[in-house]
């Protein structure tokens, strides 16, 4: 049988980073593929299903929670920066790259929704990676001009190679909230989510997570120089193989948004759009859907690597 052990790793500046390792049978050097969840979720939160279904594909796979949440170290706590966390996916993949089963020229990166930007970031700066998927990722602003992205791109890349301790993954410009992620029952006035599949959603998947807390601040996610912005990213993940999911309803990674950041994307590329809104990958048919359409695309690309 597969096998799955908690484990801790080192990202940036030493913070304890805490997860499962999943480890497919046999004593094979296999794929490696890192995973973490999306804006404020854990790892608790659906992220095992995606997890087992690639290590049952002869897989190993990191799953982890960002710093400032869950069972991960860092302070302050329920605050996200994707600067800091896209990061710490550098330092995740070198983890699982020293990991004994796994080959290090054989890495790939999954993201889910805020995270699935984080992927694309990386996946475009970071030569070690061998795929990306990001699932209903936000890929990037209905309103923004993308017709030349090099040096957008470029300072985004300068901005998280930079280990001064005064990038942007480092220092406080612009910071919102707390606020609480959803409605629930003695919350007045805004959430960051107010749609009911995001009340819903974070619900139901947060009563099965003891480590989940509604409640959320966004720091330097926006009006930073440079602006974080996947869709400045995407077009400069190639030639590593990209795979987008997106989920025709999604009000939250609005699929035209999602499928015109995909339309920039160089190849190899693949798309697989998943009928109803944003949470429907995580769950059932979608969800089988999705999963075999990774470890699909996954077993074509990692092992001709």
């Amino acid at each position: 049988m597969n096998e799955r052990k908690d484990v801790a790793f080192e990202g940036h500046g030493g913070t304890l980073l805490r997860g499962w390792l999943y480890l497919p049978r046999g004593d094979a050097e296999v794929p490696g593929v890192v995973m973490a969840h999306g804006l404020s979720a854990v790892k608790e939160m659906a992220l095992d299903r995606f997890a087992e279904a690639l290590c049952d594909a002869g897989m190993t796979v990191l799953v982890y929670d960002h710093r400032n949440l869950g069972a991960s170290d860092g302070e302050p706590r329920q605050q996200i920066n994707p600067w800091a966390q896209a990061r710490d996916y550098r330092h995740a993949i070198t983890w699982l790259s020293d990991q004994p089963r796994t080959d290090a020229d054989r890495i790939a990166i999954w993201g889910s929704s805020y995270s699935g930007g984080e992927v694309i970031v990386v996946g475009a700066c970071d030569d070690r990676v061998k795929a990306v998927i990001a699932n209903v990722p936000f890929a990037g602003y209905a309103e923004a001009d993308y017709s030349d992205t090099a040096k957008h791109y470029a300072a985004i890349r300068e901005q998280l190679y930079d280990e001064s301790g005064t990038s942007l993954a480092d220092t406080q410009h612009t910071l919102m909230g707390p606020i609480p992620v959803i409605q629930s029952e003695g919350i007045e006035g805004p959430v960051i989510l107010d749609q009911p599949e995001s009340t819903e959603w974070f619900g139901e998947a947060g009563s099965r997570a003891p480590n989940w807390f509604n409640s959320v601040a966004l720091e330097n996610a926006a009006g930073t120089e440079p602006a974080w912005d996947p869709g400045a990213c995407i077009a400069h993940v190639a030639p590593r193989p990209l795979l987008l999911v997106v989920a025709t309803e999604d009000r939250l990674a609005e699929a035209a948004v999602t499928c015109a950041a995909f339309e920039r994307a160089g190849e190899p590329k693949e798309l697989v759009m998943i009928d109803g809104h944003h949470f429907n990958p995580y769950e059932g048919e979608a969800f089988e859907h999705a999963a075999v359409a990774m470890r699909d695309f996954l077993k074509r690309h990692l092992e001709s690597a």
